[in-house]
């Protein structure tokens, strides 16, 4: 009996080495108590099971299509790579083409909001089927657009669409079983030399927050040199965390860009006793264009100049999103 002990407690310990979760199998598989030679069940069993890759800082893009079997290689891709985060899909500029509300893509075409929707659902199919079976990540998917000159007739009105469009997603993500991997925000690059007076930027979060979807609209932009130099720090905080879905994944692009948004930070500590609500940092290196710090330094960066400037209430948490080159 001792030496069947003994048996089982190797067993257990070589399976455990080898990745071996099942407690049942274990002592089946020992003579005595099975009809299954333990020893086939170690040698099958993984010598040193593949671990989840998994990369906290994701790959955004701006969006030159709405096709949608491009839209699901690009998600199938993001799933390949462990992407995990918030990814923000840039469909350009908002529009109207007399008809509908939608954008403008990088490729210049117009794309109503409705096909939007259906290709960001494809990017979503396409990480959900990608994953491995069991995997634990997850993609925020934000639906991106800018405050650069919009063309059309209500900027309230774009963003009411936009909010509502958003919420559509969602439903389509239940309904296809993948909301458990796949979530749904929208995103807007919002930048103070696009809007000096903050007229559009206004109207078009004040439409969104009006559709009461309850969900995040991240700020993906820059503050264009500082608190006061464009857009008043009230402005500023607005679309960082001052309306009630607002978040922001700031560009620091570079260290004087942190210190701009630590300042904010900062001002709205003391002014508002509220805090900027950073959701990460946003970034741009690629091997074609070294245009930023690392995710890693720009992070790194941020950190440093908030508790230099005494904003530690506005932390920030790692990781966050490169925006990448155009897909093809």
């Amino acid at each position: 009996m001792k030496k069947l002990l003994i048996s089982a407690v190797a067993v257990l310990a070589a399976l455990a080495f080898a990745g071996v979760a099942s407690a049942q199998v274990l002592l089946l598989d020992v003579p005595g108590f099975g009809s299954y030679n333990w020893l086939r069940t170690l040698k099958a069993a993984p010598a040193n099971p593949k671990p989840i890759l998994v990369r906290h800082t994701t790959v955004s893009a701006y969006e030159q299509t709405t096709v949608r079997p491009v839209l699901w290689r690009q998600g199938c891709a993001a799933a390949g790579q462990g992407m995990n985060g918030v990814v923000v899909l840039d469909f350009g500029k908002p529009a109207y083409n007399g008809h509908t509300y939608g954008t403008i893509l990088f490729s210049g075409r117009f794309a109503s909001n409705h096909r939007i929707t259906l290709a960001m659902l494809a990017y979503g199919q396409g990480y959900a089927h990608c994953l491995p079976d069991g995997s634990p990540l997850h993609v925020t998917l934000a639906r991106g657009t800018s405050n650069y000159h919009p063309a059309v007739p209500s900027a309230y009105a774009a963003g009411r669409k936009w909010a509502r469009e958003t919420t559509a997603l969602g439903h389509y993500l239940y309904a296809e079983n993948i909301d458990q991997h796949v979530w749904t925000a929208a995103a807007d690059d919002a930048e103070p030399a696009w809007d000096p007076g903050f007229t559009q930027t206004y109207r078009f979060y004040q439409g969104y927050r009006s559709a009461g979807n309850g969900r995040t609209l991240y700020d993906y932009g820059s503050l264009d040199g500082g608190v006061g130099t464009i857009w008043k720090a009230w402005q500023a905080y607005y679309v960082s965390g001052g309306m009630t879905y607002a978040q922001v994944l700031p560009e620091i692009y570079t260290r004087a860009q942190a210190r701009e948004w630590a300042t904010l930070a900062r001002v709205v500590q003391v002014r508002y006793h509220g805090v900027v609500r950073f959701a990460g940092v946003l970034t741009q290196h690629t091997p074609g264009c070294r245009c930023s710090l690392l995710p890693a330094d720009a992070h790194n960066a941020l950190v440093r100049e908030l508790a230099a400037h005494g904003a530690g209430m506005s932390p920030v948490p790692w990781g966050g999103s490169n925006m990448g080159n155009y897909f093809d």
